[in-house]
């Protein structure tokens, strides 16, 4: 089997260790004699992972199965015993329960604000308290959606750090 030597700072961690086979230090790096073929299929593996999408949802409109990345979902609203994907071009209806979305979506980043809306965490711009109790929220784009005091506790997962002397009324 042909080697080549080559000097590795760093190493990747889904190049195994097995594959590795070490040789005399002669420099300051360490110096590691890999075998090619590893060498190249671990080297596609790193294409491939580099290429993966981010997170998709796929269903049906008009005939067709459409994917959609989910980054693109700004939110989700229920319209009758439908929701529509309030996506950034234009929306989508689907035939599906809000509940059954917030839950397929919830891993993804999506947080239900209201009986009839789930928004996209990563789409929310800004939250405005109210005197009710509510929360105003505004996403990319603009659109305005009134939290109502139910959901206003998922309002915690907006950020993983909160700072400043005021923080979410309770």
């Amino acid at each position: 089997m042909t080697q080549f030597t080559y000097q590795l700072v760093r190493m990747h961690p889904s190049i195994h260790r097995e594959a590795l086979h070490e040789a005399a230090p002669t420099s300051l790096l360490p110096v590691t004699r890999i075998d090619a073929a590893h060498l190249i299929r671990v080297l596609r593996r790193l294409e491939v992972m580099a290429k993966r999408q981010a997170p998709r949802i796929a269903f049906k409109a008009k005939g067709r199965i459409l994917f959609v990345d989910l980054a693109e979902i700004v939110a989700v609203q229920a319209e009758g015993n439908y929701v529509s994907l309030r996506h950034r071009p234009n929306p989508y209806l689907l035939r599906e329960s809000l509940s059954s979305m917030a839950e397929k979506l919830k891993p993804y980043g999506f947080i239900r604000i209201h009986r009839s809306v789930v928004v996209n965490i990563s789409a929310v711009e800004e939250i405005q308290p109210l005197p009710t109790g509510e929360y105003r929220l505004r996403i990319k784009g603009g659109k305005e959606y009134l939290v109502t005091r139910t959901y206003k506790d998922n309002l915690r997962d907006l950020a993983q750090l909160w700072v400043g002397p005021e923080r979410l009324s309770s």
